[in-house]
């Protein structure tokens, strides 16, 4: 909104600075025919529109030059209501979905018909976004949202040809697909990724794509930062201020000497519309994935079997660990290569191989990194001392499959807990007995004790803990009773602590968060 604002004041600034010449202009005296023409050459020459000092006089010759290669993608898929409209959990961020012109109701009964196995059939929808020619033989770039559920794939040219293409390979992690036109070995216009020498903040760079079904729009902004994390594993985004909206999902920014030098993916949107802040992938990720893809059709991780959170300084502080950070682990996967070689639960992970790791995207990043069967040496702290695991690297599931394991059903409270306890740091706990870990869907190899009630003025309460939910360790300690949490919160009071770090576990996972302790 600024933005806008301020760009209507400088058009009303300037509007005025003419006007005012003009009235001047009004009062002179020309005495020659000759004089007017002159006077009228100089008005037309006058530098109304001048850019400010670094910036572009017009963005005209760079887009000549590079909109040939950018096109607009045309799909024909079968609706999926999930995937309308898909927010970044707890982040008002949006992927700029592909343009649809169906209309239909989301929410309205499936109609088509059925399959052959007699289920009904999701009915057909239409929808574009962007993309660009990386090579002169035909592939084509573009965000693996646009053309997952693809079943027909059409690329539109700026000359308004069109050409069927197939997809080559999909990545679902850093949302890229690479595409091939069917039929036809070119040549094609394309453009190149810059991925050496990166633009600085502030410079100014030029958005080319198909919003909402516009092909061969371009908008122009600068480069507002680097290194946005929007909750994606392996991207850090370019944050960029080019307007860019439903369509422009998988088209390029450029610099100002025409090199591609991001693909737009996002927008930070409380409304769904573009407010002025895009993020795009980096060239140098974008280049590194397309290749691969181009190569083999998919893209291969190294994976290690644990589910991790960020070791905050909250976290390190309740634990006397000052101002550590890390990733925590939560939980491992059965039989998979962290639990094969040693890892724990509650083991804080600071490096790997020697580089050091600061946030969770961090150490996935660098595992991902790895090749199957690759060592990774993962330096952890465990209860207070440090020591090297060594992990050898699988491969990571899809996206999907991991998400499928990420939302384990959790089972309703128990109505009836036994023998709650008097309450620890506003946490009233029982045994975990049989009929409660039936209620619960709690796996047979987790232990801890159940929570029966919260105080709501308690800190645990203002943090989200709930009736039902499983505590499994306090501090470097594993909680079977309510003692055992007592305990941990007495030792924390005698170390002059103000809280306890806790491991909860509900619907299938175990997460930590420290809670202020009384007294």
């Amino acid at each position: 909104m600024t933005s806008k604002k301020t760009g209507y004041l400088l058009g009303a600034v300037a509007g005025a600075g003419v006007m005012a010449a003009a009235v001047a202009g009004a009062g002179m005296r020309l005495p020659t025919a000759q004089a007017d023409e002159a006077q009228l050459i100089r008005a037309s020459t006058a530098p109304i529109f001048a850019p400010p000092p670094g910036a572009p006089m017009s963005y005209a010759d760079i887009f000549e030059r590079v909109s040939p290669a950018v096109v607009s993608i045309n799909v024909t898929s079968r609706a999926d209501p999930n995937l309308l409209r898909r927010a970044i959990p707890g982040l008002p961020f949006l992927l700029p979905q592909p343009d649809g012109d169906d209309g239909d109701d989301p929410t309205a009964p499936p109609q088509g018909g059925q399959t052959e196995r007699g289920q009904p059939r999701l009915p057909s929808q239409q929808s574009s976004g962007s993309g660009f020619f990386i090579s002169r033989d035909g592939y084509i770039v573009t965000n693996n949202h646009v053309v997952e559920n693809a079943e027909r794939i059409t690329v539109v040219m700026k000359d308004e040809t069109e050409l069927e293409a197939e997809i080559v390979g999909r990545d679902e992690g850093t949302d890229l697909a690479v595409l091939k036109v069917k039929g036809r070995s070119g040549p094609f216009p394309f453009v190149d990724f810059e991925d050496s020498a990166k633009p600085r903040v502030g410079d100014w760079v030029i958005a080319v794509g198909n919003p909402f079904g516009l092909g061969g729009t371009a908008t122009a902004g600068i480069i507002s930062a680097y290194g946005r994390d929007i909750g994606e594993t392996f991207v850090d985004y370019i944050q960029i201020d080019a307007p860019i909206n439903r369509g422009n999902s998988g088209g390029p920014t450029f610099d100002i000497y025409g090199r591609v030098i991001g693909v737009n993916t996002a927008i930070f949107s409380p409304s769904g519309g573009s407010v002025g802040i895009g993020f795009a992938i980096p060239a140098d990720v974008a280049k590194t994935v397309t290749q691969q893809l181009i190569r083999g059709g998919r893209i291969e991780r190294g994976y290690i079997g644990a589910s991790i959170q960020n070791f905050t300084r909250e976290m390190a502080e309740a634990q006397g660990m000052g101002d550590q950070r890390g990733a925590i682990v939560g939980d491992l996967v059965a039989g998979g290569p962290s639990q094969r070689a040693g890892l724990m639960v509650g083991d804080v992970v600071v490096s790997v191989n020697g580089q050091p790791v600061k946030t969770s995207s961090e150490l996935t990043r660098r595992v991902a990194q790895a090749r199957p069967g690759d060592a990774l040496r993962l330096e952890v702290i465990r209860d207070g001392r440090r020591r090297t695991v060594e992990v050898r690297s699988g491969v990571r599931p899809s996206e999907r499959e991991l998400a499928s394991n990420d939302n384990t059903p959790g089972g309703r409270a128990p109505a009836a807990p036994a023998a709650p306890s008097a309450p620890v740091i506003g946490l009233s706990l029982a045994p975990l007995d049989d009929a409660s870990r039936r209620q619960l869907s709690v796996p047979a190899d987790v232990r801890g004790a159940l929570v029966t009630s919260v105080d709501q003025a308690s800190d645990a309460a203002e943090k989200g803990l709930r009736r039902g939910d499983l505590i499994t360790r306090a501090g470097d300690r594993p909680i079977n009773s309510a003692a055992d949490l007592a305990a941990v919160v007495e030792a924390a009071k005698r170390s002059n602590r103000t809280s306890v770090l806790v491991g909860v576990y509900r619907n299938g996972r175990t997460s930590f968060l420290p809670l202020k302790v009384s007294g």
